[in-house]
Order: C-alpha cells, then sequence, then structure tokens
C-alpha cells in the first residue's frame, strides 16, 4: 500500500515547525524517525495531509545531563542509549532497555521522544517514562507546558498532545534509586558519562 497523497515541509527551526503545527492543525503530523507514523501512513490507518519533518532542527537533537536530570532532546535516536549517556543507575539502565528495541535500523532511526509521542502501550521508552516519572516538555507557539506521565498519557496511542504541539524533550531523573534494585548497581558503582 501507499500514503494518501500529503505535502511535506522541512523546518530548519523549532519556531518555524511549531508555525507549521499551528497553521495545519489536526491535519499535520510530525515526522522524525518515522518507524510509527510511516507505517500507518502505507496501511493508510493515519492519513495527515501534511507531514513537518524536524529532522534538520538542530536544536532539538540532543542528550545532556542538567543536575539530576537526563534531558533528552526530541531527536535523539534509540541507538545513541547503546551506551552509557548518563551518570547514575540511570545510566546503567538505559543500554540494557535500548538493546530490546526492534531491530538495529529502527534503532537508527526512530527517536525516543517519537516513541513516547506514539504512546505505544508495548514501548520501552513509555514504561520508562511511567515507572521513573518523568517530566515530558510539550512546546507550541502558546508556549511550554511540562506534563508528568500520569496527566500525559491518555490511554493506548493517545497523549494529551495538541495538534499544535511538539513533545520536544522528555526528562528523566538520573537516579532512580539510593541502593539500586535487582539486576541494578547503586548509584555510586553505576558506569556512565558525567558531563
Amino acid at each position: 500500500m501507499k500514503p494518501v497523497a500529503f505535502e511535506y515541509f522541512a523546518p530548519r527551526t523549532i519556531d518555524e515547525a511549531l508555525a507549521l503545527l499551528a497553521a495545519h492543525g489536526e491535519e499535520g503530523k510530525v515526522l522524525a524517525g518515522g518507524q510509527s507514523l510511516v507505517p500507518a501512513m502505507n496501511f493508510r490507518l493515519a492519513r495527515p495531509s501534511c507531514l513537518i519533518d524536524i529532522n534538520r532542527i538542530e536544536a532539538l537533537d540532543y542528550l545532556c545531563e542538567k543536575g539530576s536530570q537526563l534531558r533528552i532532546g526530541a531527536l535523539a535516536r534509540h541507538v545513541q542509549f547503546e551506551a552509557p549517556v548518563a551518570g547514575g543507575s540511570l545510566g546503567a539502565l538505559l543500554p540494557r532497555i535500548a538493546h530490546h528495541i526492534a531491530h538495529l535500523p529502527i534503532r537508527t532511526r526512530g527517536t525516543f521522544c517519537g516513541s513516547v509521542a506514539h504512546a505505544d502501550p508495548a514501548s520501552e521508552w513509555c514504561l520508562l517514562a511511567a515507572t521513573l516519572d518523568a517530566e515530558l516538555i510539550i512546546t507550541s507557539r502558546r508556549g511550554k507546558r511540562a506534563l508528568r506521565p500520569d496527566t500525559y498519557f491518555v490511554g493506548a496511542l493517545t497523549t494529551a498532545l495538541e495538534p499544535d504541539e511538539l513533545l520536544s524533550e522528555i526528562r528523566q531523573p538520573r537516579c532512580l534509586m539510593a541502593t539500586g534494585g535487582p539486576g541494578l548497581p547503586n548509584s555510586a558503582g553505576a558506569r556512565g558519562i558525567t558531563r
């Protein structure tokens, strides 16, 4: 099958992407990795009339530690988490999870935030965000808002994102617990990168 016809936009700034989302409303869909959206379009389960490809927006492509959090930009790919990207027990946990996501081509292209935006209940990253009470940063032309998973996830494949909003960042707590848990080293013994 092939998708229905659509317009394609490739903004280079967050402001341009948000303006497109505001202009196209329900008909606009964000394309990052496309590992969930493109198959749905090919089977015509999703029929957006406009795709907003954010892959050229360098400001969304980052992973960094800030204080007690790992901040994950909208373009951070699954494959980036296969090596430790944070200190604390989170740094030890992420590679264990990443290796179980689909297969290498999907991990190379798919994004952490895209997975959470799709809200598939089978998603490893959705489970991580919900279990560790991540902070989800949502951006629109109206400003930013931060949601917790219990208000962000509405149901299977359904979130609190409005049509003009972008899940721009996820903030995961860096240390899961003081003494570790089954199979996890304590935060002092976890291997990782500090920045």
